[in-house]
């Protein structure tokens, strides 16, 4: 996806929204072993009622990139480190419809990815200080949820 590039309700619709949302939602199958697209799948996912012909170029663009990639995906290795290493950022206001920041986290073990995810924040942050914290405490509450199953 394109990094400037917001997606938005202000474009024509696209013909077909069934082949869209099929694509859509084997993209979204195909996160759970290819966490780099969660991102910008999950942008893609919020027009899956109303698809516009900008938001299927961007799927087009995703199934370029997955198609130039199908050698990669996740590998786990033994580690003797039993370390959780968390990582978390969010934009401040990335949506530009509703102005809700998108953050995402990434939780490691070892070395290997073990947990990550994209979203919305559920409110609007004032700040991006308060964005920042916002993705810092849901990260934390994974990392303790995750402590406590190890």
């Amino acid at each position: 996806m394109v990094i400037a590039q917001h997606l938005s309700t202000t474009s024509p619709d696209f013909d077909d929204p069934s082949l869209y949302q099929s694509l859509v939602g084997a993209l979204q199958y195909l996160t759970i072993v290819c966490p780099d697209i969660a991102h910008v799948v999950s942008v893609v996912i919020q027009f899956m009622h109303k698809p516009f012909i900008s938001h299927f170029q961007v799927v087009e663009r995703i199934l370029h990139y997955v198609k130039g990639t199908l050698r990669f995906g996740l590998s786990f290795t033994p580690s003797s480190s039993r370390e959780l290493i968390a990582y978390s950022d969010s934009d401040w206001a990335g949506c530009p419809d509703t102005r809700r920041s998108v953050f995402g986290y990434a939780v490691y073990f070892g070395g290997d990815l073990l947990s990550w995810s994209s979203k919305k924040q559920p409110t609007i942050s004032r700040s991006s200080c308060e964005s920042k914290y916002q993705a810092l405490a849901l990260t934390a509450t994974e990392v303790k949820w995750l402590q406590h199953l190890l």
